[in-house]
Parts: structure tokens; C-alpha cells; sequence
């Protein structure tokens, strides 16, 4: 083979491996990521005291009467709850909806287990588990990239967002338009 062709295809090669390397990541096959986050807990606002500064300008006493009064009744709610199914990848852990006391939303994922992968996002879904196996459906909210793939982590829900209309929770593969695992989302009982 000539120079004129050697080169010209050795660089066609390399460039061809560098986009199937940065396109597939296949190294993340061989890696994990473990993140272990506890639930958030919001904390009550704080109210201006006599000085207009917080509760600094407020006794010992007042503070402790303060406190107690603005944290009674404000625990976490579980809303719903589900376990993983595999889908293109092993996955297993739970996943649960919370209410935190200042009225914010989170979506808790607990004991995950599933695969690392290219740009892998957290989706709620419309669809049942086995529904998000074939897509998102419409209406998909996503909450952000997977932290990692071992563990417990924690999504901020969009405030104002419904959960009552999303059946699912969805590992989802962006790059690939897959869905590496789902759990559907049973209400709590009350």
C-alpha cells in the first residue's frame, strides 16, 4: 500500500475509534460510582425576632418555645413508593416520593444498584414500568442526571409539579433513548 493511502486512512481509523470511544464510553462498563446521600430536611424559616434579624435577638427560652412550635407537625411524608424492574440493564433498589417539611418534593432512590452509562437521567413518567421499557411517554419532568449508580440519592421534583400524574420513576439512557430500569410509584395509604 502506498503512503498516499496509508496515511490518509490510518487517520480516518483514529478518528472513527475516538467517536465510537466518546459516542459508547464502554469503560463506564467497568466502573461505578456509589453516592450515599441521607433524605434532606428542610428547615423551618426563620422569623424575624425583635430586632428584625432572625431569632438573634431572642432569649434562650423564647428560642427553645420558637423552635418547637415551628417544628411540630413538619416531618417528611412519604407520598409513594416502588421497586425497581430491569429493563436493558440490571437494576434493582427503591424509589419513593417525599414531602419535605417546607413543602418541597423529592424523589429518593435507595439502594440502587444498575449500570453506569453515557449522559443516564432520572425521569418521572407517566407510563408504568413496564409501559417505560418502550419510551417515556408524553409529559415526561426529568430531574437530572443519575449521581451515580450505586446507592441512595435524592431529586428535587420542580415545585408546582404533580406527582399524583406520574405513575414511574425511569433510568433513562439519553445518548441511547433506553430505559435501564423503572419503578412504578404506588401511592402511600393514609
Amino acid at each position: 500500500m502506498s503512503r498516499r493511502i496509508y496515511l490518509p486512512l490510518v487517520l480516518v481509523l483514529v478518528v472513527v475509534a475516538g467517536a465510537g470511544l466518546a459516542l459508547f464510553q464502554p469503560w463506564k462498563a467497568f466502573s461505578d460510582t456509589t453516592v450515599n446521600e441521607s433524605l434532606p430536611s428542610a428547615s423551618a424559616p426563620m422569623k424575624d425576632g425583635p430586632q428584625g434579624k432572625g431569632n438573634a435577638g431572642m432569649k434562650g427560652e423564647e428560642m427553645k418555645g420558637e423552635e418547637s412550635s415551628s417544628e411540630a407537625g413538619m416531618q417528611p411524608k412519604d407520598l409513594a413508593e416502588g421497586r425497581f424492574v430491569s429493563h436493558e440493564h440490571d437494576t434493582t433498589g427503591n424509589a419513593r416520593t417525599v414531602r419535605l417539611a417546607d413543602g418541597g418534593q423529592v424523589l429518593r432512590l435507595e439502594h440502587l444498584k444498575t449500570s453506569e452509562g453515557p449522559d443516564v437521567r432520572v425521569y418521572l413518567s407517566a407510563r408504568s414500568a413496564d409501559g417505560a421499557e418502550s419510551g417515556l411517554g408524553d409529559g415526561a419532568v426529568e430531574l437530572g442526571k443519575l449521581k451515580g449508580n450505586l446507592g441512595n440519592q435524592n431529586y428535587a421534583v420542580p415545585a408546582g409539579t404533580n406527582l399524583s400524574k406520574f405513575r414511574s420513576v425511569v433510568i433513562w439512557c439519553e445518548r441511547f433513548s433506553v430505559s435501564f430500569g423503572a419503578a412504578d410509584l404506588t401511592p402511600m395509604k393514609r
